[in-house]
């Protein structure tokens, strides 16, 4: 037998543990070899000797697993990345039990935990973790050639909303690769194909975001004010005058509480009749119901008028992050886009015309035609 090349081990070594903390699973053998280079019967070989010494465990020819992976494993990971007191806040009430003879823990819904905000300092911005937890539920399998497309996860259908899946092979060339809907199925299922080729895609969607960059950053106060009325985001003063009657309506059913008291005591002590007693009760009753069903759905419009001022600015704010991107990156499109919508493609002209709907995190879809057009009149 020729004598084993010791620089290779730390090859395969290091190629497992890559391989494992990016997909989230042990390589296969085929897959070592396709990604070190290394013959099959030679990885074998040397993955029996590492075996034999301690240094990782191998079943033959389906995986092997290193040392390092049973040492971290990826779902603490994962534990980290769902972890929101990162983000500066304490977070109470996470589990519950059934009772106090019911040991297990399981796990409390968000509507009924107890968040309490900026307890700590923050390691984590709010907006990324949020960004986090949404690439996050975009989950999509990889192709089998291990390929993945800068769009994955955020192509939909137009019509069914389904997902758009990623379609290649090892011997399509780049210009082959695709987007078909999820409930296509080949003419079997609930929908059309969608079908858009990859390359297209891109060029359409890279195009459409320089257009939308350069068109922040030349025309920035113009594209606010425009927006500000898509979104109907209210004007400070009218903001003022709604928390003006917030906390008069607060205030207000204060005022009766104490107001309920004092006519209880002074039932009581029969300075005030029963019959009396029965209607201000019923009086003050009626009118704290109706103020505290105003001063929710006040508080509600505020809250959503300022998500939607604040959502505005965290855009612009990271247009202009991006206002020197040569190149469409993965990072960039997950980090401006929310979803691409893909409508069915339409032949009744004699030419093949698909629309493209972009819907851009914190502000949705963006009428560039539009603001174009009234600039420029």
């Amino acid at each position: 037998m020729r004598r084993k090349d010791e620089s290779k081990k730390p090859i395969i070594s290091d190629f497992i543990n890559a391989f494992y903390y990016e997909h989230d699973k042990v390589p296969s053998v085929r897959e070592i070899v396709e990604g070190t280079g290394i013959p099959l019967s030679t990885v074998h070989r040397y993955l029996v000797d590492m075996q034999e010494k301690g240094e990782l465990s191998y079943n033959g020819y389906r995986s092997a697993r290193t040392k390092e992976m049973s040492e971290v494993s990826p779902i603490h990971g994962i534990g980290i990345l769902e972890r929101q007191e990162y983000t500066g806040c304490t977070v109470n009430f996470k589990t519950y039990t059934n009772s106090i003879w019911d040991k297990k823990q399981r796990e409390n819904p968000d509507e009924n935990r107890a968040v309490f905000y900026n307890t700590h300092p923050t390691i984590i911005e709010p907006e990324v973790f949020d960004k986090v937890q949404e690439i996050r539920q975009q989950r999509h399998r990889r192709t089998k050639t291990g390929k993945s497309h800068v769009f994955s996860g955020l192509v939909f259908c137009a019509d069914c909303k389904a997902k758009m899946r990623y379609c290649t092979t090892r011997y399509f060339e780049e210009r082959q690769d695709h987007f078909v809907c999820a409930n296509y199925r080949s003419n079997t299922g609930t929908c059309s194909a969608h079908f858009i080729r990859a390359v297209v895609l891109e060029q359409l969607v890279w195009k459409h975001m320089q257009m939308v960059i350069d068109y922040v950053l030349r025309y920035e106060v113009f594209f606010r004010a425009k927006m500000e009325q898509r979104l109907r985001i209210e004007s400070s003063e009218i903001l003022r005058v709604k928390r003006k009657q917030l906390d008069k309506a607060e205030k207000r059913i204060l005022e009766l509480d104490k107001l309920f008291v004092r006519i209880y005591e002074d039932n009581v002590a029969g300075k005030l009749s029963d019959e009396r007693f029965a209607v201000m009760s019923s009086s003050y009753e009626e009118e704290q119901q109706t103020l505290k069903a105003n001063a929710e759905t006040l508080r509600q419009k505020i809250e959503v008028q300022e998500q939607q001022n604040q959502n505005l600015e965290l855009f612009i704010q990271k247009v202009h992050q991006y206002a020197d991107l040569d190149k469409l990156t993965a990072y960039a499109a997950h980090d401006l886009i929310k979803a691409i919508y893909i409508g069915a493609p339409d032949k009744s002209s004699g030419k093949r015309r698909q629309s493209i709907s972009i819907c851009y995190d914190f502000v949705g879809f963006i009428p560039l035609d539009e603001l174009m057009k009234q600039e420029t009149a």
